[in-house]
């Protein structure tokens, strides 16, 4: 389920666990640093993660980084983005292009 950004979100509020953003990097070359870029996108789109959602409301970020389009997992703490995963994946990339 696909949701609009609001005004209430600063874009420049961000957060992430400093071992989940080694891990990431690791596992799918995108440092948490870099996935920020892709809230930036003026046609960035962002999803419920109903699939990981259970203990907090969890979202997709859909943005294009660089020659890419990256897929931001993230949650809200406050009025923060606490980034949890990111990378470019087929099937972020797929809802991209056919939103746009």
């Amino acid at each position: 389920m696909a949701f609009t950004y609001s005004p209430f979100m600063k874009m420049e509020s961000f957060e992430w666990d400093l071992d989940k953003d080694l891990e990431n990097q690791l596992k799918h070359g995108v440092s948490f640093s870099e996935a920020q870029l892709a809230f930036k996108d003026s046609n960035r789109l962002f999803y419920i993660d109903e699939n990981h959602s259970q203990i907090e409301q969890r979202y997709f970020c859909l943005g294009k980084v660089n020659d890419g389009i990256m897929t931001v997992r993230f949650t809200f703490r406050g009025s923060v983005f606490r980034i949890i995963g990111a990378g470019y994946w087929r099937k972020g990339k797929k809802i991209y292009e056919k939103e746009n």
